[in-house]
């Protein structure tokens, strides 16, 4: 093999070109034996390498099949609303361009239309990730057609006035509709109410659409509190008469798949047994050193390869953090010399919405200068020299508060955590020196939705095993050891939504 490992000569000049080693063909005969060195490999110079540590403590389900399929389920309580369309008076509602409701139509008692579409796909509720064109699903794309309106619910829709100059963000007000029949047949993609008014206007309105003239229609770049819940439909309640039976049901399909695959990594060293037996001077033991040196670079390409990996069948490759979240996930953009607290704190209400996202297990792993600038702005030095006090003039009358505030460190698994407290819950910040040099300043990870999966079946375990071997060289006998460090594992990835990157 080519790394055959050696004390070499001990001597204070350089190796010369004439000198002796061993081949690089020998034969390495059968590794025999293993030892499954398991989690004790994640225990090695912890720092370094966060992710897999993480990983291996608190997200590890062995899977028996390198090519491993999965399921996430997605809830539906939160995404019983839509987007008007189209409206009118009559049953002929077409898609139009006049947001405009127009007086005496919606008069407490009168029946009105509502054409609805909705943004996420039925099958799955798999929904809009916060700034991420990849995979954007229109209002009114295939397969988002709403299926949760029926007869007797009562729904909230929502206006701003009949100026086109007023704020399409924000609503002047709200008619009340009970719905008498819904039309799933006319459309694929819509859903079309014929509704009685319960809570009506007297006076001309404009419906909350992106802007006077067309209605709702791509909505992955915006802010759900701000910018899409005025323009949403929301079911309030129901109405019914005494005695009048059992309603009409509707039911959800929450569940998706994914897929993923192992990869393998393998780590060897070899020592014949004359250097093994001799002692040095610093480091007695030259095989002890070399061996814990070689797990370590063992995990760091772990480490590597679970951040920047690429899932690839042709070469057995995983998924890793920074490929898919970059993918699939929230993007957020983090220009450090002149992103303020303030904005920060914008994107985070964004990302850690519980109407989009109620993950609460996540983790901020974040590069060197990343990290020196969280710090910065919750640490003290930042709210003495930029928070000034509350006046009255010439009088003091209070402090200001600051909206992050670094409450202090803890142990996790070993690792250093540092706790930021915002108005959003607290923040587990990690540096994690992998990052440093990438396109990435900030991964978001929410560690219940990544499983690191070693492969395990069969009576054999592939979790991070020494397999110790022996070399035969001609005419001589054994006279080599050889280590073979070897993990066969993958990630699987669930819910894009709860993980984030700033770049």
């Amino acid at each position: 093999m080519s790394d055959i490992l050696s004390i070499g000569a001990i001597a204070d000049a350089p190796l010369g070109a004439n000198d002796v080693r061993d081949g690089d063909n020998l034969n390495t005969g059968v590794l025999r034996r293993k030892y499954n060195f398991g989690d004790r490999v994640s225990e090695l110079e912890i720092a370094q390498d966060p992710f897999f540590r993480f990983l291996s403590k608190v997200a590890k389900k062995p899977t028996n099949d390198p090519q491993f399929k999965f399921t996430e389920r997605r809830g539906s309580w939160h995404k019983r609303y839509a987007y008007v369309t189209a409206h009118g008076a009559t049953a002929a509602v077409a898609d139009t361009a006049d947001a405009t409701m127009d007086a005496g139509v919606v008069d407490e008692g009168d029946t009105y239309y509502f054409k609805m579409g909705t943004d996420y796909k039925q099958s799955g509720n798999i929904q809009n990730i916060y700034n991420q064109s990849n995979g954007a699903i229109a209002v009114g794309a295939a397969g988002t057609q709403p299926a949760f309106f029926l007869p007797g619910q009562v729904v909230k829709i929502n206006y701003r006035g009949n100026n086109a100059s007023t704020a399409l963000t924000t609503p002047t007000g709200y008619i009340l509709v009970k719905v008498i029949s819904v039309d799933t047949s006319s459309t694929s993609t819509h859903a079309i109410l014929r509704t009685e008014v319960i809570k009506g206007v007297s006076t001309a309105q404009d419906l909350m659409w992106d802007d006077a003239t067309t209605p709702q229609s791509q909505v992955y770049d915006a802010t759900i509190h701000s910018e899409l819940e005025p323009k949403r439909c929301y079911v309030v309640g129901t109405v019914f008469a005494k005695g009048s039976g059992y309603p009409e049901t509707w039911k959800d399909q929450p569940f998706a798949t994914g897929q993923g695959q192992t990869q393998i990594w393998k780590t060897a060293m070899a020592m014949d047994n004359t250097d093994r037996a001799t002692e040095l001077r610093y480091e007695k033991n030259e095989w002890a050193r070399i061996w814990k040196e070689k797990l370590i670079e063992h995990k760091w390409d772990i480490e590597q390869s679970m951040l920047f990996g690429h899932m690839d069948t042709t070469y057995r490759t995983t998924e890793g953090a920074v490929d898919f979240i970059t993918t699939y996930g929230n993007v957020f953009s983090l220009t450090l010399s002149t992103k303020t607290a303030d904005d920060f704190l914008d994107d985070l209400s964004s990302y850690l919405d519980p109407r989009y996202n109620n993950g609460k297990a996540t983790v901020f792993f974040c590069d060197t200068a990343t990290f020196n600038w969280l710090h910065k702005i919750g640490g003290d030095s930042f709210f003495a020299n930029n928070v000034g006090s509350i006046k009255d003039g010439s009088t003091v009358v209070g402090r200001a508060n600051v909206d992050m505030r670094i409450r202090g460190q803890k142990k996790l698994f070993g690792m250093d955590v540092t706790v930021i407290s915002t108005v959003y819950g607290d923040m587990n910040v990690v540096r994690n020196v992998h990052l440093d040099g990438s396109n990435v300043k900030i991964l978001a990870i929410d560690m219940r939705s990544v499983k690191f999966r070693p492969l395990v079946g069969n009576g054999i375990n592939r979790d991070t095993s020494i397999y110790v071997g022996v070399q035969t060289l001609e005419n001589s006998g054994v006279d080599r050891r050889v280590d073979l460090i070897q993990t066969e594992a993958g990630a699987e990835w669930k819910m894009p939504e709860r993980h984030a990157y700033w770049a």
